[in-house]
C-alpha cells in the first residue's frame, strides 16, 4: 500500500459537504422552482411525462386537477411536447399556482433522490410509451421516469402508469392527423407483465387513469382542485 500524499496548501478538504438529493433536484429545478423549504410527508404527486403524444392532452388535464403535484420531465417528454405544439414554456399555464418542475439533466436520473426525503405518496406515468412500460415490465431503469417507478416500488410507493398499447387496435392522435396502431403481441405481453410489478397499477384509458387517480385521492383523504387556473 503506497503512503498517503501529504496535503498541501492547495488541497481540497476532504469534508466538504456530499451533494444532497435536495442539492441535486434544485439543479434539475425548473428557474424559479422553491425545492429548499421542506415539504410535508408523502405529500405530493410525481407525476413524469415520457415521449408518448397518446392523450397526452387528456393526461395533462387531469394532472392539473390534482393538488401539490410536481411534473418530471424526461428528454423525450420535452421533445415530444414542442412537437405536439405544447412547449415546455406554456406548461405552467395548465397548472394551479404551486407546480414545480423537473427535468432531466443529468444520466444518473439523480432527481430520482427526492423520492428518499419522502416527499412523494404517489408516481404517476402518462402517457406511458411502450419502450417505457417495457422497461418497467422488465426492471430496466435507464430514464427518469422508469427510475422514478423501480425506485417509488422498492420504497413501497404506489404507481400508476397509463400504459398506451394495450389493445391489438389503437387509434391515436399524431401531431398532425390520427393513426390506426396494431401493437404486437411483445408489446401487449409486457403490458400484462407490469401489471403483475409490485406498487404498479396500469391504466388503458384516460377514464381508468381518472379512476385510479380518485382512488388515491380518496385513499389520502384529498380532494380534486376545482380549478386548473
Amino acid at each position: 500500500m503506497s503512503a498517503a500524499t501529504p496535503c498541501t496548501g492547495n488541497c481540497t478538504s476532504s469534508t466538504s459537504r456530499s451533494p444532497t438529493p435536495i442539492d441535486a433536484l434544485a439543479a434539475a429545478a425548473d428557474d424559479g422552482d422553491d425545492f429548499d423549504s421542506p415539504q410535508p410527508a408523502r405529500s405530493r404527486f410525481a407525476w413524469c411525462l415520457t415521449g408518448s403524444g397518446h392523450y397526452l392532452e387528456e393526461s395533462l388535464a387531469l394532472a392539473a386537477r390534482l393538488p401539490q403535484l410536481d411534473l418530471f420531465l424526461s428528454r423525450a417528454a420535452e421533445e415530444v411536447l414542442a412537437i405536439y405544439k405544447l412547449p415546455f414554456e406554456s406548461l405552467r399555464e395548465r397548472f394551479p399556482p404551486g407546480l414545480r418542475i423537473v427535468r432531466d439533466k443529468s444520466a444518473s436520473a439523480v432527481p430520482v433522490g427526492m423520492l428518499y426525503t419522502d416527499v412523494y405518496h404517489t408516481v404517476v406515468i402518462a402517457p406511458a410509451t411502450s419502450n417505457t412500460v417495457a422497461k418497467c415490465a422488465w426492471g430496466i431503469s435507464d430514464t427518469l421516469p422508469t427510475n422514478m417507478l423501480a425506485q417509488a416500488g422498492k420504497l413501497g410507493i404506489p404507481g400508476i402508469v397509463f400504459a398506451c398499447d394495450t389493445e391489438p387496435v389503437v387509434v391515436t392522435k399524431a401531431p398532425h392527423d390520427w393513426v390506426t396502431l396494431r401493437p404486437r403481441r411483445i408489446e401487449l405481453d409486457n403490458v400484462e407483465r407490469l401489471r403483475a410489478i409490485d406498487h404498479c397499477q396500469v391504466v388503458a384509458s384516460p377514464a381508468e387513469l381518472e379512476a385510479a387517480l380518485a382512488g388515491r385521492l380518496q385513499a389520502l383523504a384529498l380532494a380534486w382542485n376545482t380549478s386548473s387556473s
